[in-house]
């Protein structure tokens, strides 16, 4: 499920691809919530293991017809070794595109604007330069990553100043906008023409924030909150903007900052998220993320038409087991179970979200580090 939804380009080989690396903490046993947790030794051990290959904390949460279980492993902080919680909240990355589609594709059914609008149409002249035009492509091909629009995150000036130790270090505090973000796009020309082929592109999703705001009124932090977070009560959920902390309870976030796996690791929890806008600032709990997903996929924040718009998936090479849909994305596992969620990473966490096409069995995990550990193991290990 690993669909370069690191919010780094170049950086995202260096922060979401497994390598082998030495344990920064031994594996302790899983911790288990309420549930039924002997209906999870696989699971377990997919854990374990990830922690064994050097993560130093993992906290999982799988919600089904028999109730919620959880487990976790390693600790949440390498200073103290205090334990991770099943409770921890944490940065989840491109996990936020889905709510960030989903208000949209509301607004669609509200007929306040359309998939096939432009996005010159609510965004004039903000699309342009080096061959890309915002009057040729449309809303649906911002959330479907079909747009050729530049990722800003493959700068590599942007690189340099936000991932790597020297310029993350004298700016992780920096405050950036939306147009600072789209603005660096637009020094790059286009991977392609408007729906020819398909890249992940994180300023899809920034301006697809824009457009939100340019419609409502209202930024898109707002929108999420009373449409999507307030409804399903997903009280550890939360769009920060510019608050540089993640609440507690919660864990440190580890990183490399380098261009290898190897070298020292820093503490990277605090950090101001604006560098990541609607593309992946937001922070949520398992539990949280499950309810979610589980909600949306059982048809209570979406009409029909606009749920079966977002399942509507589209390939490309960088995802061959996959489908793309709208800030959605359709994983076929190794075993043949169909699961839809995201995953996500950002600085010292990497994530994934998934559900059945029913919603009634959901996993949502979270790594504490961003060099190493595989996501996806744990997920086959629940569904497989």
């Amino acid at each position: 499920m690993r669909v370069r939804t690191t919010l780094a380009g170049t950086a995202a080989l260096l922060l979401s691809v497994a390598l082998a690396a030495p344990a920064v903490a031994a594996a302790g046993p899983a911790r288990h919530g309420r549930g039924h947790g002997h209906g999870h030794a696989a699971t377990r051990e997919a854990v374990e293991a990830v922690v064994r290959d050097g993560v130093p904390g993992v906290t999982a949460t799988v919600k089904d017809a028999h109730g919620t279980w959880s487990a976790t492993a390693g600790v949440g902080d390498t200073r103290t070794d205090a334990p991770r919680s099943a409770a921890d909240r944490y940065r989840v990355g491109s996990i936020t595109k889905t709510f960030v589609a989903t208000v949209l594709l509301q607004l669609e059914a509200e007929g306040r604007l359309s998939l096939e609008d432009t996005v010159d149409a609510w965004l004039p002249g903000v699309v342009r330069g080096h061959g890309h035009d915002g009057h040729a492509i449309t809303v649906r091909q911002l959330l479907n990553h079909t747009s050729g629009i530049h990722n800003y995150t493959e700068d590599e000036d942007f690189t340099r100043t936000y991932f790597l130790k020297d310029g993350f270090l004298r700016h992780r505090y920096d405050t950036l906008a939306p147009r600072d973000l789209v603005a660096i796009a637009m020094r790059h020309s286009p991977y392609f023409a408007p729906g020819t082929s398909w890249h992940y592109s994180n300023t899809n999703y920034v301006l697809a924030g824009m457009v939100i705001e340019k419609v409502t009124g209202h930024p898109y932090a707002t929108e999420i909150r009373r449409r999507i977070l307030e409804p399903l009560h997903l009280t550890a959920t939360s769009v920060p903007g510019t608050r540089v902390t993640v609440p507690r309870p919660s864990s440190r976030a580890y990183g490399k900052l380098a261009e290898t796996a190897t070298g020292p690791t820093y503490d990277v929890t605090d950090l101001n998220p604006s560098f990541a806008s609607a593309a992946g600032e937001m922070i949520s709990d398992s539990a949280d993320l499950d309810r979610f997903y589980s909600a949306l996929l059982r048809g209570r924040l979406l009409p029909p038409r606009q749920l079966t718009e977002m399942k509507t998936t589209v390939k490309g090479a960088e995802v061959p087991r996959a489908g793309y849909g709208l800030g959605l994305q359709e994983t076929v596992l190794d075993c043949g179970v169909h699961v839809w969620g995201h995953d996500g990473g950002i600085h010292g966490s990497g994530s994934a979200a998934v559900t059945t096409a029913d919603g009634r069995h959901s996993l949502a995990l979270n790594l504490n580090a961003d060099w190493t550990g595989d996501p996806d193991a744990v997920v086959r290990a629940e569904f497989c």
